[in-house]
């Protein structure tokens, strides 16, 4: 069996075996009747809350603005230098905690104002940016800077031989990572920021669904029309209104000495306090891993397993739907509104909606998961299939045999790649399904952050970073072994990271 088969064949059986261990239960909801009413609310979105969606809407942009700005220019900034260890290792340290970890933790030390938001966002996407910089320093073409003189220093290669050529690439992932930014910037709303995922929070702490449809349909516009505002010669402009936004936001007093405070006594595990005591940190350590860490971490893997194939599902179902062999010009379209609605709306927010329905258990975050994630591959395998030239002109197949005999077959090593991929983004956003009452990780993270057991929280925060590093490193080992990226899209691992969801530079 080719290797491609047998890394989906794993997969599939470890989602299956996760199956009975999952918490799927509706508990005692009604889930026709919750979607009765969520339906008849979102059928007539009410704007009348213009003042309070426009606010919020601005300020979802700026955070996302200002978030990426940092977070790139400090990506920017690292990427040469990725390849020395200390680099590399805060690299990895600063994309492995999610946006909404970071936002928990920064909460604690600076308030709930906008440095908080902006360094939540900042800070993980400059590991991001760090690494997919590096990948794509690393792709160009490298005769220019062989040519150098032999003295020529690395800053100079750099500037002179590398960057130019990686330019045009670095503004397409810039472009797509603000996108992501939008995403995140509108969940950092559920955690107290004035977003969009707070006003979409308080409608439905109301039962005011038409508001709250409102909101999704300004956001998915929002998502939708990002080529069309945010241009290069704009950049400076919006930076400067973001900077300007963000500084007329309140921000309520922490008390002086927080931040040390935090440091020198908050996430120092409560036993060694005053000193070291082996044995009372043991007794410390030892419950909490037993009762917190090993529960959050099977959890997450569980919910993390079954979510990826499910969008595995999703994103074979759904590639076909938006080449117009196989679906026709309304139908291409009609796909095409499907996967811009789930793969626009983050998969943070779209929980949040199935946690309305379903009840709390784990069945919200995968749907979740696999829908947005799913929409993700399956726009992208799509697009490739739209591109692709039939084999047969003569008697080329067109819908359902086109589909199955043809496109699939042909894109089924960058699917595998694809997921692969999304395994380690899915983990993340498993991680932080906890907040929303998901028995994950960040359950328990969110339940020492409320306690004020920051220590605790800091120990469970390293679990989940640890997890994501191991699965990050297990994708890419197989990625490897695959080698479907490059051979099945034509492109190198930072280019089909630029485009993840189909942006192009504008």
């Amino acid at each position: 069996m080719p290797i491609r088969l047998r890394i989906v064949a794993l997969f599939a059986l470890a989602g299956l075996l996760a199956l009975p261990l999952a918490d799927l239960t509706l508990a005692g909801h009604d889930p026709w009747a919750a979607l009765a009413r969520m339906g008849a609310g979102f059928l007539r979105p009410d704007f009348g809350a213009v003042d309070q969606i426009g606010r919020a809407l601005a300020s979802t942009v700026f955070f996302a603005i200002a978030g990426v700005a940092l977070g790139g220019a400090a990506g920017f900034v690292m990427a040469p230098f990725l390849h020395l260890r200390g680099v590399r290792g805060l690299a990895i340290a600063l994309r492995s905690v999610h946006e909404l970890f970071w936002a928990l933790l920064l909460l604690q030390v600076l308030g709930l104002g906008p440095l908080t938001g902006v360094l939540a966002i900042a800070l993980p996407y400059a590991g991001i940016f760090a690494k997919v910089f590096a990948e794509q320093i690393e792709e160009v073409d490298p005769r220019p800077a062989q040519i150098l003189p032999p003295r020529t220093g690395a800053l100079s290669r750099f500037v002179f031989a590398q960057l130019p050529l990686a330019a045009g690439a670095m503004q397409s992932y810039t472009l797509y990572r603000l996108e992501c930014g939008l995403r995140s910037s509108a969940v950092l709303g559920f955690v107290g920021l004035p977003t969009l995922g707070f006003q979409l929070d308080s409608f439905f702490r109301m039962g005011d669904y038409g508001a709250a449809s409102a909101i999704l349909i300004c956001y998915v516009a929002l998502i939708a029309s990002l080529r069309l505002w945010m241009r290069r010669r704009l950049v400076p402009v919006w930076i400067a209104a973001a900077v300007v936004w963000l500084a007329l936001i309140p921000t309520p007093p922490m008390g002086q000495g927080a931040l040390w405070r935090f440091l020198s006594h908050d996430v120092i595990p409560a036993p060694l306090r005053d000193g070291w005591d082996a044995g009372a940190f043991a007794d410390w350590l030892g419950p909490l891993l037993m009762q917190q860490v090993l529960p959050g971490l099977w959890a997450t893997l569980l919910v993390a397993q079954i979510a990826l194939v499910l969008t595995g599902l999703v994103a074979l179902a759904s590639f076909g739907l938006i080449v117009r062999r196989v679906t026709g010009r309304v139908g291409q379209a009609l796909g095409h509104l499907g996967l811009v609605i789930l793969r626009s709306l983050p998969d943070y927010m779209l929980a949040y909606l199935f946690l309305q329905i379903f009840g709390p258990s784990m069945l919200p975050a995968i749907l979740a998961l696999g829908l947005h994630n799913g929409a993700i591959i399956g726009h992208l395998l799509g697009r490739e299939g739209e591109a692709l030239v039939p084999r047969l002109r003569a008697d080329a197949p067109r819908g359902t045999m086109l589909w199955l005999w043809e496109l699939l077959p042909r894109l089924f090593g960058a699917f595998v790649a694809l997921c692969l991929y999304r395994w380690e983004i899915i983990l993340r956003e498993t991680a932080v399904m906890g907040l929303l009452g998901v028995a994950t990780l960040g359950f328990y993270i969110d339940g020492a952050m409320s306690e004020l057991r920051l220590d605790r929280a800091v120990l469970l925060l390293l679990g989940a970073g640890a997890l994501t590093v191991a699965v990050d490193a297990a994708s890419r080992h197989l990625r490897a072994r695959t080698d479907g990226r490059a051979r099945a899209t034509g492109r190198g691992t930072a280019q089909a990271l630029a485009q993840d969801v189909g942006l192009r530079r504008t």
